[in-house]
């Protein structure tokens, strides 16, 4: 095996925190039973997140971020996974107390690994990575709720994000009416090639006040905003609709009344993709290989770029200064 690698490592001095891909051994990488040989990984806002001068997510340096991971076993101390076996690893404490997937190597627990579901290859699944399955899972939480396309408009907010793009295209691939909300409403060509039907600025959404009930006007949203959006949603929902919410970008405080709970029998559903059971990742990532798995042409339309690591100290930032559309991928090893 090789001595030494590559990664994109975070170091802190005099307060100063800074990003460049470093060589490495496999010393050097946190204990667990399963170490991969990564081929490639993918940028989400936490990702950005950990790179930032004043980070939430990092607390300790020298640190290798990366939340997602696609790659081939080298060594595995646990019998269910093999030599050589293409796997997955995502969430859970990689990329922010676990040194993550923007390595050539990454050695990781064993109980965080599936493997890689029929029907995708690595580079496919960390297009969709955390993000997608976020998506995944929203949608997925929607249907158990009885979602059909029969019932409406579906909203989903943040459309330019990996979550929101990704919902998109997976939602259309699946017959529904989508609608995608947007501060990048110049963009609109984007979200209608990957499945959105209709495309509304963000402010249509929240209208700088937040009424009690307003009009009906979605049968469901996939939210990754949170905040006053939210709130605003579950006031235009329509009767015994439903809206999943991943995220806080938007704010962590909703100010809404409980008018629509109990007029219009609305619910809102939680979604949590860091420590939600391995029974239900195995079952999102084969449905993310199967049905909802976008079109090959939305796929490709998503697929902003692909990079490396050299290129994770200028690409990060972008996805905190709102810059980003669509998703990037990370390819690890050449």
């Amino acid at each position: 095996m090789t001595t030494t690698f590559k990664a994109y490592q975070l170091t802190k001095e005099n307060e100063q925190v800074e990003g460049k891909v470093t060589d490495l051994t496999i010393h050097d990488l946190p204990e667990g039973e399963v170490l991969i040989k990564v081929h490639y990984s993918s940028v989400n806002y936490k990702d950005a997140m950990a790179n930032m001068q004043k980070s939430a997510i990092v607390k300790q340096y020298p640190f290798i971020p990366g939340i997602d991971i696609a790659g081939e076993v080298v060594e595995s101390a646990d019998g269910r996974f093999e030599i050589g076996q293409h796997v997955i690893a995502t969430s859970y404490e990689i990329g922010v107390t676990h040194a993550g997937g923007y390595s050539e190597y990454a050695r990781v627990s064993s109980e965080w690994v599936l493997p890689l579901p029929q029907g995708l290859t690595m580079k496919e699944a960390m297009l969709f990575g955390t993000a997608g399955f976020t998506a995944a899972v929203s949608i997925d939480r929607l249907e158990k709720n009885g979602l059909t396309p029969d019932k409406g408009q579906v909203l989903v907010t943040g459309a330019s994000g990996g979550v929101g793009s990704m919902a998109i295209a997976m939602l259309a691939k699946k017959g529904y009416d989508v609608v995608a909300s947007t501060g990048k409403v110049e963009e609109a060509d984007f979200f209608k090639k990957i499945g959105a039907n209709e495309v509304i600025d963000r402010d249509a959404v929240y209208e700088e006040k937040v009424r009690a009930l307003d009009k009906q006007k979605w049968a469901a949203a996939v939210d990754p905003v949170g905040g006053q959006t939210l709130a605003s949603i579950l006031s235009k929902l329509k009767y015994d609709g439903a809206v999943a919410v991943s995220g806080l970008t938007g704010g962590v405080k909703v100010p809404a009344t409980v008018y629509p709970f109990i007029l219009r029998g609305i619910s809102l559903l939680g979604v949590d993709t860091v420590y939600c059971s391995m029974e239900l990742r195995n079952k999102i990532w084969r449905r993310m290989a199967n049905d909802l798995k976008p079109s090959k042409h939305a796929m490709q339309t998503i697929l902003r770029q692909e990079v490396g690591l050299g290129d994770l100290a200028t690409v990060l930032p972008t996805m905190i200064e709102e810059k980003a559309l669509g998703r990037t991928i990370v390819k690890v090893t050449k």
